[in-house]
């Protein structure tokens, strides 16, 4: 089973509550204007800022 991308419809960014982008490669959920990448594990979204990975190209 894959991650659901018509989840991204519903989800945002807990931050901004801006759009989010999805990476299939990274498995990684992308917040371009606060530059936070997002965890996709076993097909959940952990949105929690703590576990973001900081954006520094793109």
């Amino acid at each position: 089973m894959a991650f659901d991308v018509k989840l991204l419809e519903i989800l945002a960014c807990p931050i901004c509550k801006g759009k989010l982008d999805y990476k299939k490669d990274e498995q990684e959920l992308i917040c371009k204007f606060d530059r936070l990448a997002y965890p996709i594990e076993k097909n959940i979204p952990v949105l929690l800022e703590n576990e973001a990975r900081r954006i520094t190209e793109e």
